[in-house]
């Protein structure tokens, strides 16, 4: 038997409720899904502002970490950790409760090395970058559902925002080995920023469209690394413009 739709409903959009033409699966179980997203994401980004905040005021640990060849080793482990536990991640991302437990590890190390990246930067600045990466965030979340809603697509950003994550890897190791000035950090800043813009929309899309109920840690993480990353590349920006 057919389902009824109330009178005046497009049927090709998948109903009232739909959040993209077309849309097959049930529109609240999707909805309860991204709900359930974003409920993670807040508690990973309160818990790297909070983590971010200790590293900041409490001086004694960014000079620990910077003033003997002990705490320099330690300060490089936990920046790696974080690449070490994306694998385990990936393997058990659909397995309760070990993902649970490395999403919670992989949010800690990465909150570390964000704490460590403010400690030494002023708090206008790292207030700035706050504000415009929050305002950046909801604008572009807002606008991906609105495009969704009237049949956009951003998959096809994929190879193009893969690509770029490539290009800046190369630069960013060209201005360690090769320090190029002041005006390369702010180019490297500003095009990190709009790299990661770009992700915001695209895993946005897919959280929307293509990840599956299972895959709610790993949909997670690539929600707080755009974010992350965003972040620290527009705190590299005007860290620079301010210097």
């Amino acid at each position: 038997m057919w389902p009824k739709y109330a009178k005046g409903v497009d049927l090709e959009s998948g109903g009232p409720s739909a959040l993209y033409p077309g849309m097959i699966e049930s529109p609240d179980l999707r909805w309860a899904f991204i709900r359930k997203i974003y409920m993670i994401l807040t508690v990973q980004l309160a818990l790297t502002a909070a983590v971010a905040a200790v590293v900041v005021s409490v001086k004694s640990i960014s000079h620990f970490f910077v003033s003997s060849s002990a705490g320099l080793g330690l300060y490089i482990f936990l920046i790696i950790l974080p690449f070490i536990l994306l694998c385990p991640l990936y393997i058990y991302r659909e397995r309760h409760p070990v993902n649970l437990l490395l999403l919670g590890l992989f949010t800690l190390s990465i909150s570390f090395a964000v704490g460590m990246s403010c400690a030494f930067t002023s708090g206008k600045v790292i207030l700035e970058a706050a504000i415009l990466t929050t305002v950046v965030v909801v604008s572009l979340t807002l606008y991906t559902f609105w495009a969704a809603r009237r049949g956009h697509d951003f998959n096809f950003l994929g190879p193009f925002l893969f690509a770029a994550v490539l290009v800046l890897l190369v630069f960013g190791l060209i201005q360690i080995l090769f320090p190029l000035g002041k005006i390369s950090v702010m180019i490297y800043g500003g095009l990190g920023a709009i790299i990661f813009s770009g992700y915001i929309i695209y895993d946005t899309d897919n959280l929307i469209k293509r990840f599956t109920y299972d895959q709610y840690v790993w949909a997670a993480v690539s929600l707080y690394l755009d974010v992350i990353n965003l972040f620290l590349s527009l705190l590299t920006l005007l860290r620079a413009a301010d210097s």
